[in-house]
């Protein structure tokens, strides 16, 4: 999986894009390794410059891997978005702020077909500039 990844993310670097819309790579620290991964993410526009990622996993019934790493070190990542490489802070979006994300993201049908797949609250995460 991880060969995967690094190929789909080189591609996702030169073009910014995923499956046809926006994308980044996230860099996170494992939660219990400590050794840097790469994931190949869609995104959407976040308020005031950030941006959203969604911890999907395709409607599986677990959270993904990063989506643990995130939590346990928010302050330890960055993205590659545009050609740029940004350090970022995670925050997972609770409540009202969570549902206004959704209706705008739940938009792309195959989002709305995760979440019809699990029983999970799929995770929005906000990536904001450090």
């Amino acid at each position: 999986m991880r060969l995967v990844n690094s190929i789909v993310a080189r591609n996702v670097r030169k073009k910014g894009q995923l499956g046809g819309g926006d994308a980044l790579v996230l860099h996170t620290v494992g939660a219990k390794t400590g050794k840097e991964r790469s994931h190949p993410l869609a995104c959407f526009p976040g308020p005031d410059g950030s941006r959203l990622i969604v911890a999907s996993a395709n409607g599986a019934a677990k959270n993904p891997g990063w989506y643990h790493n995130l939590r346990a070190n928010p302050e330890k990542a960055r993205i590659d978005i545009a050609g740029e490489t940004i350090e970022v802070r995670a925050e997972q979006l609770h409540g009202e702020e969570r549902a206004q994300a959704w209706a705008e993201i739940s938009k792309n049908p195959r989002f709305a077909a995760y979440q019809e797949k699990t029983d999970r609250e799929i995770p929005i995460i906000k990536l904001t500039r450090r």
